[in-house]
């Protein structure tokens, strides 16, 4: 039986380890391919974290006095409310989801799982002002019941109820796929064991496949809680006030960005609270095969008549996450062309959009490559700074990042200022630990035994890499890309504040037409970005191997 143990070492770079006879040993160093990129990849996401300290350092006393007034405690509280409830709702919904596309017989199985992934394609400032328009209390279905019903309003959408249901159904696919591509790569003899033992179905996934499932679940929750802290236009448009939206504020509202930069530091402290309850929650197990055997394919579960309610489920599920923005999107459409609005398809726009999206989605995943090695191969202390620095970009706001930016590259990088060289590495920074995280969870699985033996066969270390380890990571790589691609096709500030004069994506397109309230010019633009979007994951589905039954 494969088992699932306990880590056996405690690695530290510069530190030291115990060995027999309770002698310290000093751990070899990871190798220079490893680690010198991760450092350049480590001091490239530090680039906005230099940047608030720069601030922070020329701000006054009044300024960092803000950080502890009741009412900014306040404001922490509200934020970590809506964190949780968003997480814990998106995990009741994507590991559920996860499951059933792969490891049962559930109909249409990769058409859902293309659909469940689409919701995470649409901004939240797009799908937050899609709800209220059709959910809210004067919107279109209110004016449907109004002339059928007499309903003369319908219950306030807004508030902590509103932000929890956008983003719950906009960020849930982070979690979808990061659980989906470990569950992809279980191996089945686990399980067959457990059932070999007399353990049914049931006891056998909680007891043996969902701790494997571990360091996904925590993987994918951060990144949820990550896009919860950081967003804006939802909760601004659901008048919830969180750490992001008032940071907004007072870069909008005052000269002075010192007080935002001290507001900032709150959300980098949250964020690396988040990454040491995600690093506990995933804990120092081994998540591949301590022993020799081949590793086979999951076979499916038969559901039976329950195989309706589970399509029920994705039919909510998706019908209020893809089908109701689409449907209002839709309508707009429809009434501005019967209007006489022209019909713009914006060509120019979708190429800037497509090309960006995929330059950035190719620069981060290789820069993320090196830095899961390092974490997950050469647990060091060096990882307690790399690991939360890593993540930091996408804790904080846009606009944030894109400022950090623009202050570096006035002053140091100039021939990349004002390029789209310069927008491609933002939504690098932003989108990096979303690459990240689907690469290490793959990597957690795959048996360092494995590159032991080819070093031990004379293989250089990148030799390995390039031979053994990138096969096995293809998965993790392309899912991580799939990620980058769909969230740089949505990312508006940094597009906005650093692309190139008359440089436009669909996203601004949708936000300028949508911001003038020319609703009908942003849906073309919208359901544009939405099918363009779909394309990537729609091409990795339809690569899978489907399980054996």
């Amino acid at each position: 039986m494969v088992a699932i143990s306990r880590m056996s070492y405690r690695a530290s770079l510069f530190g030291w380890n115990m060995v027999a006879g309770g002698r310290r040993a000093r751990l070899p160093l990871p190798p220079a391919a490893v680690l010198i990129p991760a450092l350049l990849v480590g001091a490239a996401m530090a680039l906005p974290v230099v940047y608030l300290l720069i601030r922070g350092a020329s701000a006054s006393e009044q300024a960092w006095d803000l950080l502890f007034r009741v009412r900014t405690l306040e404001t922490l509280g509200r934020t970590l409310l809506l964190i949780g409830c968003v997480t814990a709702l998106s995990a009741a919904i994507a590991v559920p989801f996860a499951w059933l596309t792969l490891r049962s017989d559930l109909p249409f199985r990769r058409v859902w799982t293309v659909l469940a992934t689409l919701p995470l394609v649409i901004p939240s400032f797009v799908g937050a002002f899609l709800y209220v328009s059709a959910l809210g209390p004067r919107g279109l279905l209110q004016s449907a019941l109004e002339g059928a019903f007499g309903v003369e309003r319908l219950p306030d959408l807004y508030g902590l109820t509103g932000a929890t249901f956008v983003l719950t159904l906009l960020s849930y696919p982070y979690l979808f796929l990061t659980v989906r591509g470990a569950i992809a790569s279980l191996d089945r003899s686990t399980e067959e064991a457990a059932r070999g033992l007399g353990h049914g179905a049931w006891k056998t996934f909680f007891r043996v496949t969902l701790p494997q499932l571990r360091p996904s679940i925590a993987a994918g929750s951060l990144l949820v809680a990550l896009y919860t802290l950081s967003d804006f236009g939802a909760v601004s448009l659901m008048r919830y006030n969180t750490f992001t939206f008032t940071i907004y504020q007072q870069y909008e509202s005052s000269i002075d960005r010192s007080i935002a930069a001290v507001l900032s530091f709150a959300l980098v402290l949250m964020a690396v609270v988040a990454l040491v309850l995600e690093s506990y929650t995933r804990g120092r197990q081994r998540y591949y095969r301590s022993s020799a055997g081949s590793s086979r394919r999951p076979s499916i579960m038969k559901l039976g008549s329950w195989k309706w309610a589970a399509m029920g489920l994705f039919a909510v599920v998706l019908g209020l996450a893809l089908a109701l923005p689409i449907g209002v999107l839709a309508f707009w459409l429809v009434r501005g062309i019967s209007a006489g609005e022209p019909l713009l398809l914006l060509w120019s726009a979708t190429r800037n959009s497509l090309l960006a999206s995929g330059a950035a989605a190719l620069l981060t995943t290789v820069m993320a490559i090196p830095m899961a090695a390092l974490l997950v191969r050469h647990p060091t202390r060096l990882n307690r700074v790399l690991e939360p620095i890593s993540f930091t970009g996408y804790a904080l706001p846009g606009v944030v990042v894109a400022l950090a930016l623009v202050f570096f590259g006035a002053r140091y990088a100039g021939i990349l200022y004002q390029t789209q060289w310069l927008l491609i590495f933002a939504y690098a920074v932003l989108a990096f630990p979303v690459a990240l995280g689907a690469i290490r969870t793959t990597l957690l699985q795959i048996s360092p035994r494995l590159e032991d033996a080819a070093r031990g066969l004379g293989d250089s270390p990148m030799r390995v890499m390039m031979r053994v380890t990138l096969p096995l990571l293809r998965p993790g790589v392309l899912m991580g890309a799939a990620l980058v691609f769909l969230l740089t096709m949505k990312e508006l500030p940094a597009t906005l504040i650093l692309g190139p004069f008359g440089f436009k994506t669909l996203a601004t397109a949708v936000w300028s037409a949508s911001s003038e309230a020319f609703f009908a010019q942003a849906a073309a633009p919208a359901l544009m970005l939405i099918l363009m979007s779909s394309v990537p994951m729609t091409l990795l589905v339809l690569r899978e191997k489907r399980p054996s039954a």
